[in-house]
């Protein structure tokens, strides 16, 4: 009974692919019409998403079998992470659809980014929904091609076309990286299917894990660290501003987080190979870091934004280095609802900076100050991290200590000598309220993955304390830095800091230069010819 039930669910990927390969006798299809059958075909997949994630909930993980032969062919699987992403793009999808409708008003070209606009759609569930490495691989490509046509919605643009030869470059050797690491694991255990591949990792933890298994782990985090932008990949990402907005709230409607989701999909493989998760977990950290700092420098509201979405990747990658799969899951979804809210409404945020409350005349943050505030912070991190029983898992201990620390801004406000007390004492409990409810939400997630997504482990020696050490320490020199800056850039130091970070360490430069050279741009087109493509 429950296997219609997952076929039904794959309805969602072919309304919206049906609605994208429709074929049209007017040359864009800019009208009305498209761009209610484009939110219609949209939001019916949100409610096939509702319907999938209830079912999960009410019996468990369900799937089908391949419908092929040998093990090719279309397969479905529903678990608590697949129909939780689900829901998540068809969610975040159905609204920027609909935002699309009013932003593209007009346009002569709004039924081609409509068109283009459910394809991804279609491929991102598509990839969500896979029950088998075939179906996984060509929907993970999928993606990228048709993320690569929005990207050139505007190819008499240059840095637009530089943007999509960036982005298609790493999503090239990230479909190579995916295409090996499926060969590794087809050779290994002999299957496809996504599930028994899992279910033959779990079988062997606590054993020796074969060379082949941990070739086919630094395969797969290079695909993931390839396809969520991360650092000396990530300009494509700073440049989507050459596209319409919804571009870039539809990037965290799952594009930007398949890489994420792919490492998620395979954590059970993941857990066997602990070298190829002390990488990710290193690149994630040092991304997460270099482009918070960056981003603190960005005058443009939406290339801040870009910068912010590479350092919450890199937080991403971290998490599931540190092995807090569940905890990566939550993030993922937390922050794709953030940020494509906060694009969409980018407009507006001239309104929310006059309504935001400053101190008048606050004197710049005192070092002693600074370095108080961050201590009380990691300690309260720390009482309720041993509260709730993360202090056995260091790697979630060392997420909640960033998170503490990541509120520091806020205590300093708090502690300024013209801060009202009622201000203040809203200001700490605040904190406190945050602190406890992100352990809280840590719990929910890992009661609701249980059986999903593999368990954080408990410290094994003091090496295991070693690496989240590192990461507090990091991220904690960069809320200091981040407190100290703005009282003092009148020093020569911090003012070439400020420089050297706004430009982004100049690591998209070279990446531009490589480009340039390796897939040379072409003349720009006539602005009148852009629309006939």
């Amino acid at each position: 009974m429950t296997t219609p039930l997952v076929w039904l669910a794959a309805l969602g990927p072919l309304l919206l692919a049906g609605f994208g390969l429709w074929p049209s006798s007017a040359p864009d299809r800019a009208t009305r019409d498209a761009a209610r059958w484009a939110f219609a075909a949209a939001a019916a997949t949100l409610g096939l998403a509702v319907a999938a994630a209830l079912a999960v909930a009410v019996v468990g993980p369900i799937s089908t079998g391949t419908l092929g032969a040998g093990g090719l062919g279309v397969s479905i699987a529903l678990d608590a992470v697949s129909a939780t992403v689900f829901l998540l793009i068809a969610l975040v999808g159905t609204v920027v659809v609909r935002y699309t409708a009013n932003y593209l008003d007009g346009d002569p070209g709004q039924g081609r980014f409509l068109r283009w606009l459910t394809l991804t759609l279609a491929a991102v569930v598509a990839l969500v929904l896979a029950g088998n490495l075939v179906q996984l691989i060509l929907a993970w490509v999928a993606t990228s091609l048709a993320l690569d046509r929005l990207l050139l919605f505007y190819p008499e643009r240059p840095a637009a076309v530089l943007a999509a030869r960036k982005h298609a470059l790493a999503s090239r050797l990230a479909d190579l990286c995916l295409l090996a690491a499926a060969v590794l694991l087809y050779a290994r255990f002999g299957t496809l299917d996504l599930a028994a591949i899992s279910a033959a990792a779990r079988d062997m933890a606590g054993s020796g894990t074969p060379t082949s298994i941990h070739a086919a782990a630094f395969l797969l985090v290079a695909a993931a660290l390839l396809k969520s932008a991360q650092l000396p990949v990530h300009g494509w990402l700073t440049q989507v501003m050459e596209t319409p907005t919804p571009v870039s709230a539809l990037l965290h409607a799952g594009v930007i987080n398949a890489g994420g989701y792919l490492l998620l999909r395979f954590a059970d493989l993941l857990s066997l190979s602990g070298a190829s998760l002390a990488a990710l977990a290193a690149i994630g950290a040092v991304t997460a870091l270099a482009a918070s700092v960056v981003m603190l420098t960005q005058t443009s509201v939406k290339l801040a934004l870009a910068w912010s979405t590479i350092a919450q990747m890199g937080f991403m990658m971290l998490q599931i280095g540190l092995g807090a799969f569940s905890s990566a899951l939550l993030h993922l979804v937390a922050h794709a609802l953030y940020k494509a809210h906060a694009f969409l409404s980018s407009g507006s945020v001239i309104d929310l900076a006059r309504a935001a409350w400053t101190p008048a005349d606050a004197p710049p943050a005192r070092p002693g100050r600074v370095v108080m505030a961050a201590g009380l912070m990691l300690a309260g991190a720390a009482v309720v991290a041993l509260a709730s029983g993360a202090g056995r898992e260091p790697g979630l201990a060392a997420l909640g200590a960033v998170m503490a620390l990541g509120l520091l801004p806020l205590a300093l406000r708090a502690a300024a000598r013209r801060t009202p007390a009622a201000v203040a004492a809203r200001a700490a409990g605040l904190a406190v309220g945050v602190s406890v409810a992100y352990f809280a939400l840590q719990a929910v997630a890992a009661h609701l993955t249980a059986g999903v997504l593999p368990p954080l482990q408990p410290a094994d020696g003091p090496a295991a304390y070693l690496l989240p050490a590192l990461v507090v320490a990091a991220f904690g020199a960069v809320a200091v830095l981040q407190a100290l800056v703005p009282g003092r850039l009148d020093d020569p130091r911090w003012v070439a800091l400020h420089a050297h970070a706004h430009a982004g360490f100049y690591l998209d430069t070279v990446a531009n230069r490589m480009a340039i050279r390796f897939w040379p741009a072409p003349a720009p087109r006539p602005l009148g010819a852009a629309h006939q493509s």
